[in-house]
């Protein structure tokens, strides 16, 4: 019987990628490593260039090897903000689509779907996007399903929507491969309280109430899908109250009971905050933003989100942008 060797799992880092991500996916291997006393992963540092590469806490890790020189991998995760360009835009997606068509499997955690869609590996496959990109990513990539769930493995394409998520991915991984008593163990190391099941819907907070959506009654989860489902051709109140099969006064006292909020300042602030996402994670315009928002003209949108934000978009948009480039240091004390 020959013996099988390690799976190889490659990491490539884009500038201010979410450090997180990679400790949430390398611990869990390490630990996996320790319990059987076996090299079962092997992991290694990927980037397009030879340089270091500063994570989104300003902490640059030294890559093991460049993009170019990559080939024995079995698994490729991208880790990136979702601002990220390719250094290399014409041989990077190409190298990646060559490993694809070697058996590799492609992944992505957080912000790295925008990457691996702008390399056309997400085409005709859906993908988790976490909620704080949802908008953003719907606009650059009108073709690519995305779901809101914490992890989906669609082939040979494994998508996280956050560091806790990838913590789970990574004991699937480890169960594939060890077995459940394993996988276990990883997690009670690390006091993982549970182990999400592949299709587990994502935590998303309601707006100004301290709670998140799946703690909401029914009937007040279907509205705020209804509301997110129609950021750009707004639904009026009484039509959303009637789909839920509520009357108008009590909808209005319940939703207001449950999240803090009428139903219509809600929804405004949420059509805000979809705005907000194309402001700091696209280059659309301000019109294109208030349109895809159900603004008639980007006049309105702007005073709304300067008030409800205390920041005009234009400004938010330059001092985030500003605060991408430069670098956090810590200066030694005398």
């Amino acid at each position: 019987m020959t013996e099988r060797g390690p799976l190889r799992l490659g990491f490539l880092m884009f500038p201010g990628f979410p450090m997180a991500c990679l400790t949430s996916a390398i611990e869990p291997l390490r630990a996996a490593n320790e319990i059987t006393g076996r090299r079962e992963f092997v992991w290694s540092l990927v980037a397009e260039a030879s340089s270091p590469v500063r994570s989104s806490a300003d902490i640059g890790f030294e890559p093991d090897v460049t993009l170019t020189n990559l080939e024995t991998v079995d698994h490729l995760y991208l880790l990136s903000p979702p601002t990220a360009e390719y250094a290399d835009p014409r041989r990077s997606p190409a190298k990646l689509r060559w490993l694809d068509r070697t058996g590799v499997t492609l992944g992505a955690f957080s912000g790295g779907i925008f990457p691996l869609a702008r390399a056309g590996l997400l085409e005709g496959r859906p993908c988790s996007v976490h909620w704080c990109y949802e908008a953003a990513f719907k606009a650059d990539f009108p073709a690519v399903e995305a779901r809101e769930v914490t992890i989906l493995r669609e082939g040979r394409r494994i998508t996280a929507s956050g560091a806790g998520a990838v913590f789970d991915a990574m004991l699937r991984l480890i169960e594939e491969r060890l077995g459940r008593d394993c996988m276990t163990e990883v997690a009670c190391w690390f006091q993982h309280p549970f182990v999400r099941d592949a299709d587990a819907s994502q935590k998303v907070p309601v707006a100004r109430a301290g709670g998140t959506t799946d703690s909401l009654p029914v009937a007040i989860r279907e509205a705020i899908h209804l509301f997110e489902t129609h950021v750009e051709d707004p639904l009026r109140i009484p039509d959303v109250a009637a789909a839920v099969g509520l009357s108008g006064r009590h909808f209005e006292r319940m939703f207001k009971r449950e999240t803090g909020q009428s139903p219509l300042r809600y929804y405004h602030h949420l059509r805000l905050m979809k705005a907000r996402q194309r402001v700091l994670y696209s280059n659309d315009s301000l019109r294109e933003i208030a349109a895809s928002v159900g603004y008639m003209t980007s006049s309105p949108m702007i005073r709304h989100y300067t008030e409800f934000f205390g920041v005009s978009p234009r400004d938010e948009r330059r001092l985030t942008q500003t605060m991408r480039r430069a670098p956090v240091r810590v200066e030694a004390a005398e």
